[in-house]
């Protein structure tokens, strides 16, 4: 885990989670974005902004972990 002061240790084992739980996920959340507070879910959706929005107004914190779980039929 990284160690930076300005930011939660909390967002750090939230991130660890998503890691440890994306194939579960996958099969949840198929290319849509996630916010993860306290190793749940709490919203999702396509798109970054909007669910990022959602995450703060229903948690009022400024800093939330978020990731695309994407199921890999998109070439970049």
């Amino acid at each position: 885990m990284p160690k930076n002061p300005t930011i939660p240790k909390r967002f750090w084992e939230d991130a660890q989670w998503v890691r440890n739980n994306y194939s579960e996920l996958l099969r949840k959340y198929p290319d849509r974005w996630i916010a993860v507070v306290g190793k749940k879910v709490i919203c999702s959706g396509k798109n970054l902004s909007r669910v990022r929005s959602i995450a703060k107004r229903k948690t009022s914190r400024s800093l939330i972990y978020s990731t695309y779980i994407g199921c890999g039929h998109h070439v970049y």
